[in-house]
């Protein structure tokens, strides 16, 4: 049965409505396939690499591509899904999905980066067939809208193989006019009549999108009926449901326009008279008072007022250029006291004074050290150990070289060392004797 159906049926697109879709850990999907009358089970091994595994969930139409097979271990009958897509789509529908999450993940389907349609264009570049419908009805409403613009048309082919390329070069030529002798519009409409997907096609493919997207002029997209969408619907500056639409989007309507002039030429004719009325009020108002009165009169007071502002206005200028002028002479003087060579010689001239100061302080200073020492130096002569030597003294010293100030520190057999003026003696004492503190008188 396997080889058979195999054989015999093999690859075939099958249509129906997944359920119980289960997606395993390792990678494979299996689900069924049912509509009114019947099911069947599928499987996809390896499913995220398979083309459309992201159109298949539980409810969701599809059609698969698949080969049909058994199950021998449970004798089930059984398809192997290769590629999936949603039902009634197809291939195109599938292109145009692919295409779209491009070029929406790049951004040129952000609002951001579309331009705004200028309100009142007076030339309008019309991209689509000269032969078709969509032709005839945008110049029926811009003739019966808009008298005043002036429609450029640049015809291309809108259908067939090719067609995407002259329609991408007619919208890049028409953005540089002037490089091609066009005349520079102010809004382009590109688009056709209705038609099935494959019609429409020519506006969803890539090439069209990107010229779209670097076109400077601002583009109407106009392609199909209200219900159709395509690449280009997402990526122009303003999608318009048909292409009589498309003409209403881009001009204002002359009627309305001519409207709104005259309701406006009538709030601007009221407010003028209101204010007229009211200024010739006011006129009467100054003829019925000061105005009877004798001209020269009135003006008396403010001429006497003028002359008096005049002569404190004077007043107050030669006060103020007075009080400038002396400010001016302040400021030379302080400017000549505070000029740096006078300050400089004013700093050495104290400097030297300084000098001067300090070399006398210095002198006396010295001066006077010099009579204290020598004062103490005559002292020292006279009160320290050489006078004494002089005059015939001498100094005892003990052993351990301390002085020897009584005799009672000593005791037979010390060493002692006599300094005189003129060097010093060693000596052994023999004997201590000691002089009585009373003076002893004799008998």
């Amino acid at each position: 049965m396997k080889n058979l159906l195999e054989l015999q049926i093999g690859e075939t697109w099958v249509e129906g409505e997944v359920s119980n879709l289960r997606k395993q850990g390792s990678g494979h999907w299996y689900f069924s396939l049912k509509d009114e009358g019947a099911q069947i089970s599928c499987a996809m091994f390896g499913a995220r690499k398979r083309e459309g595994a992201d159109a298949l969930e539980d409810g969701a139409k599809v059609r698969v591509f698949a080969e049909a097979s058994v199950y021998e271990a449970r004798g089930q009958l059984q398809i192997i899904v290769q590629k999936a897509e949603r039902a009634g789509a197809g291939d195109l529908q599938a292109k145009f999905e692919a295409l779209k999450r491009k070029l929406n993940a790049e951004g040129l389907f952000d609002a951001d980066r579309k331009q705004a349609i200028p309100p009142f264009p007076r030339v309008i570049g019309i991209i689509t067939s000269g032969t078709g419908a969509a032709l005839q009805d945008i110049l029926n409403v811009l003739t019966r809208r808009a008298p005043w613009v002036q429609p450029v048309l640049f015809p291309v082919r809108v259908q067939g193989r090719g067609a995407e390329l002259e329609i991408a070069q007619a919208i890049g030529k028409m953005g540089r006019p002037e490089a091609f002798g066009y005349p520079r519009c102010d809004v382009l409409i590109v688009g056709r009549g209705g038609g099935s997907i494959e019609d429409l096609w020519n506006f969803n493919e890539e090439v069209v999108a990107r010229a779209i997207a670097a076109c400077p002029i601002p583009i109407i997209s106009a392609v199909g009926h209200e219900i159709d969408f395509t690449i280009a619907d997402f990526v122009a500056d303003l999608r318009a449901p048909t292409p009589s639409a498309a003409a209403e989007l881009a001009v204002a309507d002359g009627a309305e326009l001519l409207a709104r002039l005259a309701q406006i030429r009538r709030r601007m004719v009221r407010v003028t008279r209101e204010r007229l009325m009211r200024s010739q009020l006011a006129v009467d108002s100054l003829r019925r008072g000061a105005l009877q009165r004798d001209g020269e009169k009135l003006l008396r007071e403010s001429v006497m007022r003028l002359d008096s502002a005049r002569g404190q206005l004077s007043q107050a200028m030669r006060s103020s250029l007075e009080a400038l002028a002396v400010r001016l002479n302040d400021a030379r003087g302080r400017h000549k006291i505070y000029q740096p060579s006078n300050v400089l010689e004013r700093r050495m001239e104290t400097v030297a004074g300084l000098h001067q100061r300090l070399e006398r302080s210095g002198k006396e200073g010295l001066f006077r050290r010099a009579e204290r020492i020598g004062r103490l130096k005559g002292l020292l002569r006279t009160l320290g150990p050489e006078s004494a030597f002089q005059r015939g003294f001498s100094i005892t010293l003990a052993a351990d070289g301390k002085v020897v100030t009584s005799a009672a520190s000593l005791k037979s057999g010390d060493l002692i060392r006599s300094r005189f003026a003129d060097g010093e003696t060693v000596s052994i004492v023999n004997e201590v004797s000691r002089i009585p503190s009373q003076p002893v008188y004799p008998k």
